[in-house]
């Protein structure tokens, strides 16, 4: 009988769906970066959901538990999306933050000031998706391009409607 354990290759190796390794991981890198950005984000949006006051509380506070539900569900899809490539998703929220383009929220703001602010994330973010978008769309990944596109209506959705909201 053998003692010898058995040695398995690294699965980003062997997985075979048609998208190479290299482009798989670079993908999975960029798809990290947007996990971040959407999870910062949703806890940006939260905490103005919890903290909004004037005449637009009620908007805005409605506005933002559709918003920050969403964002929730969009971090569980890309991090899937990144296991799925075979790539381990982040593993702790400093990663997140080193990996964001986002900024934390850090003092006390207006509704008119959170919404500004949100309308400029949710415009960055949407850069930073379209960025993602050709290199899928060039690795032949339909899924990721599909995720992308679905996250880029959102985005876009909630600039529309808090733009709206304070009649811009």
């Amino acid at each position: 009988m053998s003692t010898k354990v058995a040695t398995r290759q690294k699965p980003s190796d062997t997985l075979d769906t048609g998208i190479d390794a290299k482009e798989r991981r670079d993908l999975a890198e960029r798809l990290k970066g947007l996990l971040a950005d959407t999870y910062v984000l949703l806890i940006k949006t939260h905490v103005y959901h919890w903290n909004v006051v004037g005449p637009l509380f009620v908007p805005l506070h409605e506005l933002t538990d559709k918003h920050y539900n969403d964002l929730f569900a969009a971090t569980d899809e890309l991090a899937e999306r990144i296991r799925a490539l075979d790539v381990k998703a982040p593993l702790s929220f400093a990663e997140f933050l080193e990996r964001t383009n986002i900024s934390e929220e850090t003092r006390n703001r207006s509704e008119l000031e959170m919404v500004e602010n949100l309308i400029g994330e949710h415009e960055k973010i949407s850069r930073h998706f379209r960025e993602a978008a050709k290199p899928a769309g060039e690795a032949g990944d339909l899924v990721t391009v599909d995720l992308i596109t679905r996250r880029l209506a959102f985005h876009e959705k909630a600039i529309w409607m808090l733009r709206a909201t304070v009649g811009k």
